[in-house]
């Protein structure tokens, strides 16, 4: 039975026009083409290159239809439907022309049926059945041996050439969706197939492994390595940035067996990225906590990762762990008194957890002593939003990017933190009409689409946006009638930015006076503009003033408040947002609630039935130090990783070494949970029900697919657990009675219910169970009565380069892993593409240092140093290394500066000043291995030599004179086996 999907056209247009289809009266969408006309009506008419998320293509011509009127047969995919058309789509005349196309098709099409691996599953052959054709007439027809070589590079999937249809859905996908074009029809006639630039294997190509061709593709030319086919699907969220994609798992055995993006997905559509298309075995790997675990009395929590697990823990009973975590507890707090404990909280955790173990720290434990890594991201964002609207958070919708005339994209590395945005940004820059600003110090894969690029020193960000106004108000471009109803200070920022001068500004940060010109003039002029920012600007000791700072961009321009425009930060992680709304901060309860208010606490107070403290509490940046000076006693961590993700980690080291008592829950044995007392397993988030708040505000529910491995639990039980055996038993049955509390208590979530989730989900605030939501803030007002202006001056980052230490390291994510590695390393897709980190440096900084690619280098700053293989790439500017701090191996934060913003608590990830310099190895040995992997693959063991074309063509043709200039760059013994081998052998 062939199953008809309604065109995404019906969302799309809202005028209707009357057609008659096989005698049938249909109405359609004006603007709809025949063949989404008659899909919306449910009348089926085959096609095998139709996507209703594509341009119509009309290359496969199955989709042929008589049209009275009209000579000939035409293709219903591109033939605009129109007013009063009588349209057949089962004549005897089209029934024959698509059999013999289908015969055509299939004549070039090779394969057994038996052993496809979408077999049952494959477009082709429900057509080819649909049309009356047997399977032994399919057979005759299929080529009889195997033409073409078939690309088994990638770790993910399998490219068939030789079951490929010609259709181009995968190329279209790769171009008008993922926008990145890593495919192309290439070669004509007989010889025509979807190939690579240069005809390379995919993994040497563009890919960006997304799998938007895979999940497109109609026949087995692309399919995926691992999948089997799944027993039931469950529909849940992405656990990994805070985009919040919606998905499909697939299950089979207790385990996750396929992955599909859902189509109908408020946030996604239907696409994912390469985290959310391939990486989810974490979730049955073997190195998943199944028990409780208690260190041994004696061992040295020194020994970490470097001793053997059964020599530094055994396995325990829920019951006896438990019991000694709360036996412990209770005793700190009775030595010590409330304060002495901590707890980090989890952005990886559900809505629900997060508020349970705020209420642990608060109701149980007696302190606000709660965090959570918001902390090292986005605490700034809270704060300074707050400050200049009343709310932190995101005020528009990923519909606004749709709708927008201009993004201003500053400190995000969009495409690779947050790709599905990344490819909104550029669907909408290339096939939209709408512009771009790019303000980052490093080069980006949005630098291509940009109008205007800004590449401004690490730190001057304050700088930067101060000189855009200053060009803004001097040309007169601000929104004065917003300014006079609607916002405050004005007149203060006015006179700050007077001194701003593009000159001044190119002075501070480095931009051509020049290019600030033309992007004021972009801002300022646009219609409508939205801001969207990362950690760029956040991570810094004035991560409060820059995101004031943009505050002040979009009130002077007034673009606030209406659609396609807005407030946009890209929260980092799954549920960072809905961490920050339940309250899992120092200083808040649910719903950002003071608990230094009496009235807001009493409220508290009444429904847990006990006595809270009205003392903020201490946040993650400040719990090391107190637990040095000898102020916090014991550490309760869930899902947190602070052996990774804190700055200055020999001083995390030395805290974590030193607390008298921790307790860590989370899924793996991470750096930190190898320093624990008690290790208490949690259930991931395909094995637990619960709900996450995405970036723009969105919760979803999330549902579970598995069961937990061995005795692990979800974290809100075991967080009960242990409050019921510290004498508060909070009497939880579901998530879904803890969401029913927190609506009860936090104003935003008001209407929130799992009930009112099954399909997009709802944006705060939802203040009652009939509110719809809301997509965009600060409508009819801002929260705190009207937008505030803030004068910030350029503040120079708390380290500075010098003789000893002549270099900026800036650190973040990179596409293929997230945050720790905790869950991305141990996927092994995932792993395979980035198996190791590297220190990104500019050619030129590598010439001076003597550095090749691939070099071991030590890197050095006044906190620590590392060995850490180098790659050189001019992404990074002069002066400026990057590096991801996804691996322990070579941990990033051994590096970085622990300078705090003043009011966020925010460390300064991205402005530490380092060294560099070549590890002192045997260099032989470094110039055998690189030998020894030129002699086997020598195109893979020079790829990111930074060629040109022309050394490339060089390279291929063997002729030397052309690449002496790229062979300066080796040493010379190298030099002189690679001119040898070159004159010898042509690659």
């Amino acid at each position: 039975m062939v199953t008809v999907t309604p065109s995404r056209v019906e969302e799309k247009k809202t005028d209707t026009i009357s057609l008659t289809i096989n005698g049938r009266q249909v109405v359609a969408t004006k603007g709809a083409t025949v063949l989404e006309a008659a899909l919306s009506a449910g009348i089926y008419i085959p096609t095998l290159c139709y996507d209703p998320d594509l341009k119509p293509y009309g290359a496969c011509r199955l989709c042929v239809v008589e049209i009275e009127g009209m000579r000939g047969l035409v293709s219903s995919c591109t033939t605009p439907a129109t007013e009063g058309m009588v349209v057949h789509t089962e004549t005897a005349r089209v029934t024959k022309s698509r059999r013999i196309t289908m015969e055509l098709i299939i004549a070039n099409h090779h394969g057994d049926c038996l052993t496809c691996a979408v077999n049952q599953q494959c477009e082709l052959l429900k057509i080819a059945r649909y049309l009356g054709m047997e399977q032994e007439h399919i057979e005759r027809l299929r080529k009889g041996t195997q033409v073409l070589p078939i690309d088994r590079s990638h770790p993910a999937f399998e490219r068939d050439p030789n079951k490929c249809i010609l259709c181009g859905i995968c190329v279209r996908a790769c171009h008008e969706i993922a926008v990145v074009g890593a495919i192309d029809l290439a070669f004509r006639g007989y010889s025509a197939k979807v190939s690579t630039f240069g005809d390379k294997p995919i993994i040497e190509s563009i890919c960006k492994s997304c799998g938007e061709c895979i999940s497109r593709c109609p026949t087995g030319a692309l399919v995926p390595k691992w999948e089997k086919a799944p027993v039931k699907e469950v529909k849940t969220i992405c656990p990994y940035c805070g985009v919040g994609c919606s998905l499909y798992l697939g299950v089979r055995d207790n385990e996750i067996v396929s992955v599909r993006g859902d189509p109908e997905g408020a946030t996604n559509k239907g696409s994912l990225c390469v985290k959310g298309r391939w990486g989810y075995d974490f979730v049955s790997h073997p190195e998943r906590l199944t028990t409780p675990l208690i260190r041994i009395p004696g061992t040295s929590r020194k020994l970490g990762q470097d001793g053997q697990l059964h020599e530094i823990f055994r396995e325990a009973t829920w019951d006896e762990a438990l019991e000694l975590a709360a036996k412990r507890l209770l005793e700190l707090k009775e030595n010590y008194g409330p304060d002495g404990i901590a707890i980090l909280s989890s952005a990886k955790c559900t809505n629900e957890e997060n508020y349970v173990m705020q209420k642990f720290a608060r109701a149980v434990i007696g302190t606000n002593n709660i965090d959570h890594c918001a902390r090292l991201c986005h605490a700034s964002t809270v704060v300074g939003g707050i400050a200049a609207f009343g709310q932190g958070a995101m005020s528009n919708s990923y519909r606004d990017f749709e709708k927008t005339d201009l993004f201003f994209v500053t400190g995000s590395n969009t495409t690779e933190c947050h790709p599905i945005i990344g490819s909104i940004i550029k669907r909408r820059v290339k096939f939209g009409g709408a512009k771009l600003i790019l303000a980052d110090p490093r080069s980006t894969e949005l630098d291509e689409y940009a109008t205007v690029q800004l590449h401004h020193k690490p730190g001057t960000d304050v700088a930067l946006i101060n000189g855009l106004m200053h060009v803004i108000i001097r040309d007169g471009l601000e929104n004065t009638g917003f300014i006079e109803e609607r916002t405050e200070g004005f007149e203060d920022l006015r006179q700050l930015v007077e001194k701003y001068s593009p000159e001044a500004v190119e002075t501070i940060t480095g931009v051509p006076q020049s290019d600030l010109e033309a992007a004021a003039h972009l801002f300022g002029e646009a219609k409508s503009a939205c801001v969207l920012y990362g950690m760029g600007i956040t991570q810094h000791i004035t991560g409060t003033d820059n995101v004031k700072s943009v505050a002040n961009l979009l009130l002077l321009t007034g673009n606030m408040g209406r659609e396609g425009t807005g407030f946009s930060p890209l929260r980092g992680q799954n549920n960072v947002q809905g961490a920050c709304d339940m309250g899992a901060l120092p200083n808040v309860y649910p719903g950002y609630q003071k608990v230094v208010e009496p009235a807001v606490r009493m409220k508290f107070e009444t429904a847990w039935g006990c006595e809270l403290s009205d003392r903020p509490g201490v946040v993650v940046t400040e719990v090391a130090d107190g637990i040095n000076k000898g102020n916090i006693k014991g550490l309760y961590v869930m899902g947190e990783n602070p052996m990774l993700s804190e700055p200055y980690l020999e001083h995390t080291a030395q805290a974590l070494n030193k607390v008298e008592f921790l307790v860590v829950q989370d899924i793996f044995l991470s750096e930190t949970a190898w320093l624990a007392d008690v290790v208490l397993p949690a259930a991931a988030f395909a094995e637990k029900e619960g709900t996450f708040t995405n970036t723009e505000r969105r919760i979803q529910r999330i549902r579970q697919a598995l069961m937990p491995p061995g005795e692990a639990r979800a974290d809100w039980e075991i967080i009960s657990a242990l409050a019921e055996r510290m004498g508060h038993p909070f009497g939880y049955e579901s998530a879904a009675q803890i969401m029913e509390e927190i609506a009860s208590l936090t104003p935003i979530y008001g209407g929130i219910r799992f009930d009112r989730l099954d399909q997009d989900g709802l944006q705060w605030p939802c203040p009652d169970s009939s509110h719809p939501g809301t997509p965009y803030l600060y409508q009819d007002g801002f929260a705190r009565g009207r937008g505030k202006f803030h004068a910030m001056d350029h503040i120079p980052p708390a380290e500075s380069v010098s003789k000893s230490y002549p270099l900026i390291l800036t650190t973040g994510r990179i596409l293929e892993h997230w945050h720790t590695g905790t869950m991305s390393r141990r996927s092994g897709v995932l792993s395979k593409l980035r198996p190791e980190g590297a220190i990104e440096m500019h050619p030129s900084d590598a010439t001076k240092l003597g550095l090749i690619e691939s070099d071991l280098i030590v890197v050095a700053s006044k906190r620590g140093q590392i060995e850490v293989p180098v790659h050189i790439t001019e992404k990074s500017p002069p002066g400026v290394v990057f590096m991801p701090f996804h691996w322990h191996e070579a941990a990033a934060n051994i590096l970085t500066s622990d300078a705090l913003d003043p009011v966020a608590k925010i460390p300064e990830f991205k402005v530490s000043a380092v060294n560099a310099v070549l590890a002192v190895l045997d260099r032989a040995a470094q110039d055998n291995a690189f030998l020894a992997r030129l002699a086997e693959n020598p195109a893979e063991a020079l790829k990111d030599y930074n060629l040109t074309k022309e050394e490339k063509s060089a390279l291929a043709s063997g002729d030397i004179r052309k690449i002496e200039s790229w062979l300066g760059k080796l040493d010379e013994r190298l030099r002189t086996w690679l001119i040898l081998r070159l004159s010898q052998e042509k690659w």
